[in-house]
């Protein structure tokens, strides 16, 4: 079984008639005005007003307008509506209008407008604490894999621009595994939901956690918890103890700059990740299966077709 990059106008469908009906199950800490910003990635570059800057393949766009001590003062969304139509066409709905760092109109381009290659949403958040969440991904569970399955003295790398992760997982075998192409296997996608459902446990048992979540990302999981009680702040110190009890005790390949880092921002529950046409959702339980689930709607069309 193998997957596929979504075609532009795959993505364009996805968001103009799946994604609204998804917006009333959204998770309460993300609104138009809660996370402090929200981002896109392009699949093509796509320039800005101001001149002699690069184009761009990812922005950043913050919620609310600020003043100079950072407090909030007018929103750059409305209402979800004005999101979403931001996210269905980035560059005719950036809320940098008057900016010059606004993505440049399409119509004056011989470029279209962009599409969003994937929709993510800062963790920093105006409404509640800072959320705490924890990212297990397949590469690095393939790449740790390669590493054990591999002698370290075989290994070659072929130019400066190939990275040792790079060079274990051409060595390995494991691109040539289904899904094919991708620098991981299904079996690693599978130990990544395996990681992240003893993490909630984990969050459960020794944190006494009441409220968590557990989303599969397209390659992997996040992995929420979510008490908002004072008395589970969870300042950067915290965070760095999570970090190390997840990596040193528990042996859970997280990534820990998305734990402990204010900045950082994660796919959007519901969104579409184009690179491999899944939906990035909360699942329940370990009998999710990627391989047929989490499929938006273009997909099941294609299928039925092709049965036809």
């Amino acid at each position: 079984m193998t997957w596929r990059q979504a075609t532009r106008d795959e993505v364009y469908a996805y968001y103009t008639e799946e994604f609204p009906k998804y917006v009333d199950q959204l998770p309460p800490f993300i609104t138009p005005t809660a996370p402090k910003e929200f981002g896109i990635s392009f699949r093509e570059r796509h320039p800005i007003r101001k001149e002699k800057r690069p184009d761009r393949d990812f922005i950043r766009r913050p919620t609310w307008r600020t003043s100079s001590d950072g407090e909030p003062v007018s929103q750059n969304f409305n209402n979800f509506e004005e999101l979403v139509s931001f996210i269905q066409s980035p560059a005719r709905y950036d809320p940098f209008q008057g900016s010059e760092y606004v993505l440049a109109d399409p119509d004056l381009l011989e470029k279209s407008d962009p599409i969003s290659d994937g929709v993510y949403y800062g963790l920093d958040n105006w409404d509640r604490s800072w959320v705490l969440a924890v990212d297990i991904d397949a590469k690095d569970i393939a790449t740790a894999r390669a590493e054990r399955e591999l002698d370290e003295n075989d290994l070659e790398i072929q130019s400066a621009d190939t990275s040792r992760d790079d060079a274990l997982l051409a060595e390995s075998e494991i691109r040539d595994a289904d899904p094919r192409g991708y620098p991981y296997s299904f079996e690693d996608i599978d130990r990544a939901i395996e990681y992240g459902f003893e993490t909630r446990d984990l969050f459960t048992d020794v944190f006494a956690a009441e409220e968590t979540m557990v989303v599969y990302s397209g390659q992997g999981v996040h992995v929420y918890l979510l008490d908002d009680d004072l008395e589970y702040g969870y300042d950067e110190k915290s965070r760095e103890v999570l970090n190390d009890l997840l990596l040193e005790r528990y042996e859970i390949p997280i990534d820990p700059v998305v734990t402990a880092d204010r900045s950082r921002l994660l796919r959007v529950p519901y969104s579409l990740h184009a690179d491999v046409c899944r939906v990035v959702q909360p699942i329940e339980s370990l009998a999710f299966d990627p391989r047929t689930e989490a499929r938006p709607q273009f997909l099941e069309t294609e299928s039925e077709l092709t049965h036809d």
